[in-house]
């Protein structure tokens, strides 16, 4: 395992089912020698998530929670403040698609959801995490947009304006923070091999697919020192899919 992030605390969210983006990158972190926050709606798999990094040798701690909730946002980061002293960096992957289809047959209430789901989110846990970053003397942010926040798809209206909202948020927040010594960036996704994305995508499709670890190599590269003069950048993963 390597050892670049080795004393950091690490708080990822959206970790679901097992062999999902958040999961792949909350154990990427801990190999890189992280002790980790692992943050989900699901209670029960996000202990079951635990014990199973833990045989694997990573420092695992689960925060059970509805990120669309302030409190439920604040509770997750004292999880790790309370835990193991301070917070490191953020690896915020919470939110999904919500709504296909045309935008007439997408009603209000499925719009705030997406909203809800991608963009609120990822407000309500930059907001939460900043006071315990400037207490640790800086630190690193990492939103999930997506390549809808780049090239929108027909379809995917409601989508495509959530993640551009997160793009955007991330390079407003790299500004805010800078004198903080928070860096605040984001990444930009393909299609990455998960089963439900492959479940999803007809066999003859010519697709492009992003696999899990180079997902994780992009969010280890983004909260490292080596990235220490990187901020405010909207990095596109997506195995040449522009």
């Amino acid at each position: 395992m390597g050892a670049e992030l080795a004393g950091k605390v690490a708080l990822v969210t959206g970790v679901g089912r097992a062999g999902q983006v958040g999961l792949a990158v909350a154990r990427g972190l801990g190999r890189a020698g992280a002790r980790v926050v692992i943050v989900g709606r699901d209670g029960a798999a996000l202990d079951t998530h635990a014990r199973t990094l833990a045989a694997d040798g990573v420092e695992a701690r689960a925060a059970a929670a509805d990120l669309t909730d302030p409190a439920a946002a604040t509770a997750a980061v004292v999880t790790a403040t309370a835990g193991w002293g301070g917070l490191d960096c953020v690896a915020h992957l919470a939110g999904g698609l919500v709504n296909y289809g045309p935008i007439e047959d997408t009603d209000v209430a499925s719009f705030d959801a997406e909203m809800a789901a991608n963009l609120k989110t990822a407000f309500v846990v930059a907001r939460a995490a900043v006071p315990a970053l400037r207490a640790r003397g800086g630190g690193a942010i990492v939103l999930f947009a997506s390549l809808a926040a780049i090239r929108p798809a027909a379809r995917l209206a409601s989508y495509s304006a959530a993640k551009a909202g997160v793009a955007g948020l991330a390079r407003a927040l790299a500004r805010e923070l800078r004198d903080d010594r928070i860096r605040v960036n984001a990444i930009a996704p393909g299609m990455v091999r998960t089963a439900a994305n492959v479940a999803q995508v007809a066999a003859d499709a010519k697709t492009r697919w992003v696999e899990l670890d180079q997902i994780v190599a992009a969010v280890r590269y983004l909260v490292s020192d080596d990235a220490a003069a990187v901020t405010g950048q909207v990095l596109a993963v997506t195995a040449g899919d522009l």
